[in-house]
């Protein structure tokens, strides 16, 4: 349902009649691409005879990956070999009709195709071509192999995030792709200004989008900290809460909470208690409050410590798993899953994480097989039945039914 409770089916999608070339592939990109087709756009996800890494990530059901699913849900896909003169003029006659290109290759390789803004501009200047890269297009490390996980190590992120966990020196294993998801939606974003800009201007323009500096944006603290002395209290603010059977986060981010957090632990006396009264020294005296906190919470279940915490208005949480998660009522409510299908069946993605009174915003319905839509775009950019024929390696006569 949207926030007005409107039936979404009689909502037309914001970017409805765009058209996005996507030559983006495994996550940051296509995330990017993904969220253009959920708001409308006909997105033309452009792939080699291979197919693109993510197709080959489990879980795999008939050769059909879901996690290539859940990136690329309501694009097309077409194949071309860019290595091929006649595939580059595809892609130069289907630039006409597009007013969105993203690409997430190394800085450099478009160029070498002929496929870089400024050879694409001039066949069609209302063009908005993003680049996704690691640290930029130009400058000293432009040209560097970079994954999210790199970009974690190389951004500070990692080791800001080790500071907040006593006792411990080695950075932590990798396994989500911070880098990736933020970098996606910084794009999203900088395509869709460049599209309002393009109504007034009717020009587009080159978009150059640095992993390095979105993960960067995330370390709000610790970009000031880097500038100024600041002491740390000796335990981090936000970490688990032990209970009698698991732990709780409780976030403690105003007077108020605070006040809130030491009646439900019984202890309003902490609240005119020199060592913790006034916000400067209670980040010194952190370990002692926290420590007080949970001789309270280790007396009660995580189900009765949240129950106490919730009806004194404390902000807190179990310790969830994603399954967990996305079976919370609230999830339904907010119709936050959508269901996609591919070859090996059906399964579930998220939608964009805002809904909006006057638009539709949902995942497509499918997610395509490679190649599926190469035949119609190829016959769009006026190729013969025997040169469709020629790129494809299937008969003239098979192109027919």
């Amino acid at each position: 349902m949207t926030i007005a409770g409107n039936d979404e089916g009689n909502l037309t999608k914001s970017f409805q009649g765009l058209r996005v070339l996507d030559f983006s592939t495994t996550i940051a990109g296509p995330h990017c691409t993904r969220m253009l087709a959920d708001m409308g756009a006909e997105v033309i996800k452009i792939e080699s005879a291979e197919g693109e890494t993510m197709r080959t990530r489990p879980p795999v059901r008939n050769k059909s990956s879901s996690a290539f699913g859940q990136l690329n849900a309501g694009k097309k896909s077409l194949v071309l070999d860019l290595k091929s003169p006649n595939a580059i003029e595809v892609v130069r006659k289907l630039v006409l009709s597009a007013d969105i290109l993203v690409e997430n290759f190394r800085p450099g390789v478009m160029r070498r195709l002929k496929l870089n803004y400024d050879s694409l501009r001039q066949l069609n200047p209302k063009l908005i071509y993003c680049s996704i890269s690691g640290y930029g297009q130009t400058g000293p490390s432009a040209e560097l192999p970079a994954y999210a996980p790199v970009i974690h190590a190389a951004s500070g992120y990692d080791m800001a995030h080790l500071s907040y966990q006593p006792g411990r020196s080695r950075p932590d294993y990798c396994g989500i792709y911070h880098a990736d998801v933020v970098t996606g939606v910084y794009a999203f974003g900088a395509i869709a200004a460049a599209l309002y800009q393009r109504r007034d201007s009717q020009k587009g323009q080159h978009i150059d989008v640095s992993m390095m500096e979105s993960m960067l944006s995330l370390t709000l603290n610790e970009v000031q900290w880097s500038q100024f002395a600041v002491a740390s209290p000796s335990r981090p603010m936000f970490g688990p809460v032990e209970t009698a059977d698991g732990y709780v986060m409780i976030a403690i981010a105003s007077e108020k909470t605070f006040q809130n957090l030491v009646t439900a632990a019984g202890h309003t006396e902490w609240i005119s208690d020199p060592r913790f009264a006034k916000y400067t020294d209670r980040r010194t005296n952190w370990e002692g409050l926290m420590d007080g906190i949970e001789t309270w919470s280790r007396t009660l279940s995580t189900e009765q410590c949240l129950a106490e915490l919730n009806k004194n208005g404390v902000p807190s949480s179990a310790y969830r798993t994603v399954a967990q998660a996305l079976s919370d009522p609230q999830i339904a409510h907010r119709g936050a899953l959508a269901e996609v299908e591919d070859d090996g069946g059906t399964f579930k993605v998220m939608n964009l994480p805002f809904r909006m009174s006057g638009a539709k915003v949902s995942a497509g319905r499918r997610a395509a097989t490679l190649g599926e839509h190469t035949v119609v775009y190829l016959k769009e950019s006026g190729l013969s039945e025997d040169e469709i024929a020629a790129f494809t390696g299937k008969p003239a006569m098979a192109l027919q039914r």
